[in-house]
This record gives C-alpha cells, structure tokens and sequence, in this order.
C-alpha cells in the first residue's frame, strides 16, 4: 500500500478549466471516496491520478514518487472502470490474468495470483466461464479480479457498481469493504451514491464544480457539514432548511418554529445573529404526542423498516422519520418536536456553517 498526494493541480480538458489548485492527500491504507454530482470533476481527477489524462499544473505522487507524467503502467495502479471492459472471448481467467502474461510474469506466479484473487471474491467455480455466461455482478467482480491480480500499490475505482440493480449493488458493497478490510490497500473510489460513500468510506471527500468542499469521516461530514450544499447532498431524504432569524440569546425564530439553541456550538469563535438558515436531518424531527409544533401530513413514502413522513408545518415542507409502527392520512394534524442536539445553522449569504 502507499499514500497518494495531489499538489496544487490543475486538469483542463478542450480549454475548459476542470480543476483548479486542488490538493488532496491519501494516507497508505485508507478507503477514500470522492463523492459529488455528475460533472463535479470527480472522476477526471482519478483518472489524472491513474495517468489517463494529462494535467495541466501542479504535481501528483505516489508512494512518495513524483509520478506527474509517468506512464500509466508505472504508477503500480490497479483501476475498475463502470463498464466491466472484458474481452468476450476469453475465459474469467484469461481475462483476469491478461495484463500478467502481457508483462511477462511467470506462469507459476500468475496462477498463484489467479487462485488467490478468485478465491478471495468467490470465482473460481467461474474462471473457465466467458463473460456471456456471467451475471452482472459476476462480470463486476471480475473486472475487480483483473485489478487485485496485479498486486498494486493503489487501487481506483471509478463507479464500479454503477450499472448494476439496488441488491447486486449491497452485496459487492459488502464484498468491497471486506476486500479493504482483509487487504488493507489504499483505494480510491469514485461515486455520485451518497450511501457507497457513507458505507465504505473510512473519509469522504465531497466535491462541486471541480472543488473540494469537505473532508471528513462519514460521521464527521454528515453531522457537520460546513456548507449548504454539503449539507444537501448527504442524506435521504435530505436535510430539511428552514429559514429564520437568531437573536441575542440564541433563540431561533421561524414562522412555524421557536428554538432555544442556547448550546449551539459555533464553527468560528463568537456569537451570530440576525438572518440565519437551520438546518435539520429528518431523524431529528419526531412525531409526537407533546410536540411543541404543529404540521400536517402531506405525503407518506413506507421504506419497510421506517416511514418517511413529509408534513407541511405553514409555508415550510419538512420531512420527517418514523421508526415505529404507525399509521398516517393525508391531511391529518399531527405535533412534533425537534431534536436540537445535531442541528446546523448556515449563514444564507455565504451558505458557510455557522
């Protein structure tokens, strides 16, 4: 395993600017997942670090090496594409072991590999498959096999899970971080899938517009994001954002709440008031028979193990989870409380963490 470090880089693609003075260090081991919306520039920087494209300023290296403009089979990476990418006339361990027998490694060694990696991600009742007899799931994996043979000192993946149903992705989500946990590699993985990141990573970075908004555990960047749009981002349902106003002894003020936010911790030394945006997770909004708040039920989504709840609490739609086993109508008042322990004020104007 080995660190990764980006200094001050800059990728431009058809004269346009992607990224811009970025910096970003990976410690030898770790699980990073670069989260973000589609065009935030996410996987143009992994595909920097793996060597496929150029950059334009600044440095990137790799276990200590500068390897800015060395050749993608230099750099000791092994990378997962969203598309599995195998040749279809090949076998499972032909495909897996093609890279191997192109470098010229021994027989002997590739198949040591070989077994070693199928095992490990239970395919070796299929290496004498071709791809047309596999499931999709069963092509991820061995596209994945491909990647793990090669015994690299970094592993990148970019949306390898992309494609395939909502179980198949839980179980190689399950499988992947097992991987980690048994090889204790340095990856990098690239997603727009608020759960991969929340589940796999051991530190989220979240980007917009080629620039890094946060970096965090997944506990850190979910309980305390520092903007408005890390906050949205995470979550689902996401965050509820009421707008209100903070007064001189921290009580905020809303048209359909009063909150005394007295033990609210500040990013920044000092006190704020004035015009303020809160922001809730729907976990922190319990329906109640002594709530202090009034709303009405407007929508119910069942997500089996819990109830997502959306109540219109006067100009102010906000979403709320239910655990227990309850029953809800549309249009039926209902009191709630807040739970004002995780909450989060922004300031409206710079949308920063207050």
């Amino acid at each position: 395993m080995a660190n990764v470090r980006l200094q001050n880089l800059g990728i431009n693609l058809s004269g346009n600017q992607i990224i811009s003075e970025l910096d970003l260090a990976v410690d030898a081991g770790e699980f990073l997942v670069l989260l973000g919306p589609s065009g935030c520039g996410k996987s143009t920087l992994l595909h920097a670090i793996a060597g496929l494209i150029d950059v334009s300023a600044g440095s990137i290296e790799i276990a200590g090496q500068d390897m800015t403009w060395a050749d993608p089979s230099e750099r000791q990476i092994g990378m997962v594409f969203q598309s599995y990418a195998l040749y279809p006339t090949m076998t499972v361990e032909k495909n897996m072991s093609f890279g191997l027998r192109i470098n010229g490694t021994p027989k002997a060694e590739i198949e040591r590999r070989i077994n070693k990696v199928a095992e490990m991600l239970h395919l070796t009742p299929l290496l004498k498959r071709k791809p047309a007899a596999l499931s999709g799931g069963q092509r991820q994996r061995v596209a994945i096999g491909r990647a793990l043979v090669r015994e690299a000192e970094v592993f990148l993946f970019d949306e390898p899970l992309s494609n395939l149903d909502a179980k198949l992705r839980t179980n190689l989500r399950r499988e992947l971080k097992l991987l980690h946990q048994q090889l204790q590699s340095t990856m990098i993985y690239v997603t727009h899938d608020q759960v991969e990141a929340m589940t796999l990573a051991t530190r989220i970075v979240v980007m917009q517009a080629g620039k890094i908004q946060q970096i965090g555990t997944p506990e850190c960047v979910y309980e305390r994001p520092v903007n408005l749009f890390v906050a949205g981002f995470l979550g689902a349902p996401a965050m509820n954002f009421i707008q209100g106003q903070l007064d001189a002894q921290q009580c905020f003020v809303s048209e359909s709440l009063s909150l005394d936010l007295s033990s609210y911790v500040f990013a920044a030394d000092g006190e704020c008031r004035g015009d303020v945006v809160l922001g809730v997770r729907p976990e922190q909004i319990q329906i109640r028979d002594d709530g202090q708040f009034n709303g009405v039920v407007t929508l119910v989504e069942p997500m089996g193990n819990h109830l997502v709840v959306w109540l219109q609490a006067g100009a102010q739609t906000v979403s709320c989870i239910v655990n227990q086993q309850r029953s809800f109508a549309i249009g039926q008042s209902v009191s709630y409380g807040v739970d004002t322990s995780k909450i989060s004020l922004f300031d409206p104007r710079t949308e920063q963490r207050l």
